[in-house]
């Protein structure tokens, strides 16, 4: 799967972490019978359970060296385990954030692709057909969504878990939804993950953009989505984390409020993935 990177207009290949285990998972009659129990997040807490170990520091640095992760942009200390590296914090000025008053920044470190919601609440991401109603759980009135722009921000093994508001504004309400944790890959694509797994929904009334509704999405080997709990909030300020594993946000504009940048839509329009750092801008208010 070709993902665009916008600083150099380049594209690279997506490395799947543990792709050949997901492929006979999703793939594989064996597969689909254990995911039964694999899918459950006792399984993805028990999986993980060895990274909590020192003994799992050993795995840090073939991480950084397969992923070519820039370490230069973390706190400088040495890790307990491979669970501490990756909720590892990034240094003071190393995400900065856009700022331009009306622009809208990316949440986090993720591939993103942008969505038309439209009149009747639909909108199709890789062959599945969601409302946001589904996504939601039918915690909040979304009507006012119809027309608006859905955006996903898929982070996998390698991103920085971190992520932060993407106005200044304040919490409405948040709303906790039990569920599965398939893995947010293409290799998924079959099941309506983002109706099916775990979430957070979050109501925002942000200063800029209107309602927003921000979903935290967690997935296979993610157990835990640890949010910070501010009511009032500024823009870049960070929101909270996940712990191990792959993971997903997803925000709803409501119509008319956003103007995704050029470059993120057309590729959106090929079902291309375009890479963006926290605090990177993505768009601006509609009316600008």
């Amino acid at each position: 799967m070709k993902i665009y990177v916008r600083q150099d207009k380049s594209f690279i290949e997506d490395s799947q972490y543990g792709g050949n285990y997901l492929e006979k998972l999703y793939n594989t009659w064996y597969g689909r019978v254990l995911s039964k129990f694999i899918l459950l997040p006792v399984f993805s807490s028990m999986a993980t359970s060895k990274d909590r170990r020192r003994s799992s520091a050993k795995k840090i640095t073939p991480f950084v060296e397969k992923y070519n992760i820039n370490m230069s942009d973390f706190e400088d200390r040495e890790y307990e385990s491979f669970s501490d590296f990756f909720t590892r914090s990034i240094k003071p000025g190393k995400r900065p954030v856009d700022g331009e008053v009306n622009a809208v920044i990316s949440p986090a470190d993720s591939k993103v692709l942008c969505y038309d919601i439209n009149d009747d609440l639909k909108f199709t991401v890789k062959g599945s057909v969601y409302t946001p109603d589904e996504i939601t759980g039918n915690c909040t009135d979304v009507s006012s969504f119809a027309g608006g722009k859905a955006l996903v921000f898929r982070l996998s093994m390698d991103d920085y878990h971190h992520y932060c508001f993407i106005d200044s504004g304040r919490v409405l309400s948040s709303n906790e939804i039990k569920g599965k944790l398939h893995t947010v890959s293409s290799i998924s694509s079959k099941y309506k993950i983002y109706k099916e797994n775990h979430r957070i929904v979050n109501v925002l009334d942000t200063d800029h953009f209107g309602k927003v509704i921000y979903i935290e999405v967690g997935a296979l080997l993610v157990g835990r989505i640890k949010n910070n709990g501010a009511l009032q909030f500024e823009k870049g300020q960070e929101k909270g984390y996940f712990e191990q594993g792959g993971s997903t946000i997803v925000l709803f504009f409501e119509k008319d409020k956003i103007k995704v940048d050029g470059d993120i839509l057309e590729m959106s329009g090929n079902g291309i993935e375009t890479k963006v750092k926290m605090g990177e801008r993505i768009g601006v208010c509609e009316y600008v």
